[in-house]
Order: structure tokens, then sequence, then C-alpha cells
């Protein structure tokens, strides 16, 4: 089958549609990566078009399409100790002045293959050592939640990873598993991973946190979505919790009950 070009109204039809599923806001300039994604999905299923492709996920009888669907136009790229600032605050800052004897718990709310889940465990491994916590991550995308699962990595996403770090809590892979490395069971053993759709109203038995990292997704969404997002994510965040966001995002025109106390750091009121 030859590839499929796309036309600009079914274009539009996905735009929608991922709007509709993901609170997503696909710009003009994603439809290279749209077809590039999709197009493997039509000739799976030997379709001729992207319209094709639409009606049958518009059915409703494929559910399982619409999350590989979901899947391919959610994946987002992340790696270890991403934006340091937040990880150095958190050690600094909020594990230096902890004084309760409760379970300190971090939500990873866009925690994509894991790495962010993982690079807050070893933090909270380091400075914690014997208290109680414990790591939850979330993803719209089944895909990449089985890969945090694993906590199976490349040898090269190992980049970032303080050496000492990684000596502790990354096993290196010998004979068929050479050039990749694992996270150390104890690590993984502290880290839950759900799957959990944002934009919705959150009825996964998570409970409550003290820190709510939320870096680096709401970049694709608009101010409605955004103003959902953050209103579904508060009522998770204790009293006096810290809402911590991506360096190239805003809670600017979201009036939430947070107060500022660094540039993409906040404590809820």
């Amino acid at each position: 089958m030859s590839e499929s070009a796309i036309t600009d109204q079914e274009f539009g039809l996905f735009q929608r549609l991922i709007y509709k599923l993901a609170g997503i806001s696909l710009s003009d300039a994603k439809k290279v990566l749209l077809v590039g994604r999709l197009q493997k999905r039509l000739r799976h299923y030997q379709l001729d078009s992207f319209s094709q492709y639409y009606r049958m996920l518009a059915t409703g009888e494929h559910p399982e399409e619409l999350q590989t669907m979901v899947d391919l136009l959610t994946t987002n790229e992340t790696y270890f100790f991403r934006e340091p600032k937040h990880f150095d605050f958190l050690r600094e800052e909020i594990l230096a002045n902890r004084r309760s004897p409760s379970t300190f718990r971090v939500w990873s709310a866009a925690s994509s293959t894991g790495e962010e889940a993982y690079t807050l465990a070893m933090l909270l491994a380091e400075n914690l050592k014997d208290a109680p916590w414990e790591i939850v991550g979330s993803d719209i995308s089944t895909q990449v939640l089985e890969k945090a699962r694993r906590g199976h990595y490349p040898i090269e996403r190992n980049e970032g990873i303080p050496p000492a770090l990684l000596g502790k809590y990354c096993l290196k892979g010998v004979r068929s598993q050479a050039g990749t490395f694992l996270i150390s069971p104890t690590l993984r053993s502290r880290c839950t991973f759900h799957h959990i759709n944002l934009t919705q109203e959150i009825t996964a038995d998570i409970g409550r946190f003290d820190v709510i990292f939320l870096r680096n997704v709401m970049i694709y969404f608009d101010m409605e979505t955004k103003r959902k997002v953050v209103g579904n994510l508060l009522p998770r965040l204790q009293p006096g919790g810290y809402f911590i966001i991506g360096h190239s995002e805003t809670l600017n025109g979201i009036s939430c009950g947070l107060t500022q106390v660094r540039p993409t750091i906040y404590q809820k009121d």
C-alpha cells in the first residue's frame, strides 16, 4: 500500500478527536507528525485513507485501537533529572524541612516512560533514609506505562543520573541484556503506575500527595483544559503541599488556591 496523504478536512477530524479524548490542542504544524505516527495503522488495517481510519475509530467498535491512537499521538520525550532545579528544591527545601512521620507521597502526574518517577524515587531514597515514602506515576498512554513499570532502559538513557546514584540504584545489563540498565527492585517496589486521563474526573484510588509534579504537559493544552486539569489535580494535594510545573509553563490566568513560591513552583493555601 502506498503512503496516504492527509487532507485538511481529515486532519481537522483528528484534531477534534484527540482534543476530545486527551485535551490536547494539536496545532496545524503537527500534521506531519500525525501522518508519520498513524500511517502504520492505516497499513495495518489495509486502509486507503485517513477518513477510513477515522470512521473505524468513530464507530466505537475498536476501543483498543482508539487507545493505540492516543498512545501514538501523546508519547512525549523525557529523561532522568530533567529540569534539575526542581529536584534541588525538593531536596533542599521540602525534604530538608520535613518533620512529619507520615508517609511522604509524590505524584508524577505525566510520568511517560517513568524517568521522572524514578528520579524522584532516587532522591527520596537518599534523603528520607528509613522514613516511609512512595511514588505514584500516571499517564494517558498505556504503552509508556508498561515501559515505566518495567524500569528497563537503553544504557544511553542514563545520562543525567549522578554516578553515585547510577551505581547504587541501576543494574547494568549483561550478556543478552548488555547495552541496557534496570532500575533496582528496591526502588521499583516503591513506585506504582496508573492509567489516568488528567482532563477527566480522577476516580482512581491514589490518595493524596505532599508534592505533585505536572511538568511539560500543559504546553499541549488550551486555557480551558489547563483550568480543568489543575482543578482535577488540586483536591489530591495536601494543604501546604507543592505543585510543580515545567519551566516553559505558567499558571497565569488560573485562579486555583495556589501561591507561587518560586518560578514554576506553587504551594497549596
